[in-house]
């Protein structure tokens, strides 16, 4: 087993320890009942996704000035794992919304502004599988992922900045009991190695797409006379 299973293994076994943490050890709320158990992985989970955009906006910004393309590989995978957790976020938000607002969506501030960064993303993904690989598409790329970045303070602020059904901020507020703020915590952590060891497996597979991609690229051929009158073909 080399070390990206063992990781792999390793963040599986923290998400089971998460999950039991959070059916288990945390209580359940007064208020909500069950279904505010959503809350530990919905938050996490975009925690998680702003990690992975900051990822793509690092490996954006230094492919734009050296033009390394290690970096680029690092904002793809970045960008990929990034719009599954915003994903997940934004599904487990829906089946919370569902619960205690009565409707799966509202166009609130918060909900609206998350799916605009998964349009963005998104969008970033779409260029870079319909365009020609290469500089242009990888500079074109990192631009979109620089600005796409923006839209994550407006996320993560959203709820302060405006009036929305969301609820505001419950960590900073001191609003969790002990066991609710340590169940939180931990599954963060976890939520957060997770997206590392995906980002880093997808790194590698980017890797491996690079070469076969370099591999199987055209070959140019000239035909020259080569000494005895017999032609020959140089790449």
């Amino acid at each position: 087993m080399n070390r990206l299973e063992k990781a792999s293994v390793g963040a599986v076994a923290l998400m089971l320890l998460a999950g039991a943490a959070i059916f288990f050890y945390a209580p359940t709320d007064f208020l909500q009942g069950p279904v505010q158990r959503i809350f530990y992985l919905h938050v996490s989970s975009a925690i998680a996704a702003y990690g992975c955009f900051a990822v793509v906006l690092l490996g954006g910004a230094i492919f734009l000035r050296t033009e390394n393309y290690a970096a680029d590989r690092w904002a793809r995978a970045g960008a990929l794992v990034g719009v599954v957790f915003t994903t997940v976020t934004l599904v487990m938000g829906m089946l919370w919304a569902k619960k205690v607002w009565g409707a799966f969506w509202v166009w609130d501030a918060r909900l609206t502004s998350t799916l605009v960064l998964w349009i963005i993303y998104a969008g970033y993904l779409l260029v870079r599988r319909l365009s020609e690989p290469g500089r242009q598409a990888a500079r074109l790329a990192a631009v979109v992922g620089i600005f796409g970045f923006v839209d994550v303070p407006v996320v993560h602020f959203s709820v302060t900045w405006w009036v929305t059904h969301h609820p505001g901020p419950v960590i900073i507020n001191d609003a969790l009991p002990a066991q609710m703020l340590a169940t939180f915590l931990f599954t963060m952590f976890c939520t957060i190695v997770l997206a590392a060891v995906m980002i880093t497996i997808r790194y590698r597979i980017e890797t491996l797409m690079d070469m076969k991609q370099l591999i199987a690229g055209p070959v140019h051929v000239v035909i020259t006379r080569e000494p005895g009158g017999v032609a020959g073909p140089v790449q």
